[in-house]
């Protein structure tokens, strides 16, 4: 995977390319969760069959990219537009489109405002539903942790929901992988994704109204978005192929790499 930037006036998306320049490949793109960035996607270009081209990017104010001079209305539709500004100056009129949790939601919000773009939509540990005021107001009680204490709090808050009891129990490595990719992050950023999911609306109907191949990928011990959010979505369209990934929480491209990029390769291989 190469790093990559691209320049739209003010801004910088920056993304990472497994084949940067070849403009004959078919693209995958994957969006990052909260609160990590486009490195948690690292290990998934050896998913890719020949003649594929996987592009990650970093969501505003991860990573590489920088924010919006002014971001006073954050919505989760601003993540999409980044997305879309990026395949149009890549110059890439069709890509399949996958997203973890946030990611998730972002995908969704690409497959809404550009819908000619979307070859095909990967849902990965993440939800159709808006939030519960339950939910609006844990993510409140995240936003003051993050003015106290920074990403590094809303990293160690999370972490016990990221990962799975299987993960935790017999793969110790991945939990410092997440925390770096998670402390990586900026104070901003991370208040910015919680503001924008916390506004995100209701994805059903962009669901019910896909007509490309869809795959949910769930992990079977994630406790944020657990398998019955993702049978959810699954009934809303005929065409939605479901995967649950066994000991697996939230992140399976990090806690099972080989079992999800094996589950990537064969949805790609079929398009």
């Amino acid at each position: 995977m190469h790093r990559q930037y691209v320049h739209l006036g003010p801004r910088t998306i920056a993304y990472f390319d497994s084949a940067p320049g070849d403009t004959k490949a078919q693209v995958l793109v994957l969006i990052h969760a909260f609160p990590l960035g486009a490195g948690m996607w690292e290990g998934q270009s050896r998913a890719l069959p020949p003649g594929w081209r996987l592009i990650a990017p970093d969501l505003r104010g991860f990573g590489g990219s920088t924010l919006e001079v002014s971001d006073d209305t954050p919505a989760i539709d601003d993540y999409a537009a980044d997305v879309v500004d990026l395949l149009t100056e890549l110059h890439t009129t069709s890509a399949v489109i996958g997203g973890c949790s946030m990611g998730g939601y972002a995908a969704l919000a690409v497959a809404r405002r550009a819908k000619p773009l979307v070859r095909a939509l990967i849902l990965i540990d993440t939800r159709a539903g808006a939030d519960t005021s339950e939910g609006r107001a844990n993510r409140r009680a995240m936003l003051a942790v993050v003015d106290r204490e920074g990403p590094a709090g809303a990293a160690r808050d999370m972490m016990p929901k990221l990962l799975g009891k299987t993960t935790f129990n017999e793969r110790p490595d991945v939990e410092p992988v997440v925390r770096r990719l998670a402390k990586q992050q900026s104070a901003v950023a991370v208040k910015g994704a919680i503001q924008r999911m916390m506004s995100r609306p209701d994805s059903s109907e962009t669901i019910q109204n896909l007509r490309v191949p869809l795959l949910i990928v769930v992990g079977e011990e994630d406790t944020l978005t657990p398998p019955e959010e993702a049978r959810k979505m699954a009934v809303l369209n005929p065409n939605a192929e479901l995967v649950v990934l066994p000991r697996v929480g939230h992140l399976p491209s990090l806690e099972q790499p080989k079992a999800f990029n094996e589950t990537l390769h064969v949805f790609l291989s079929a398009l």
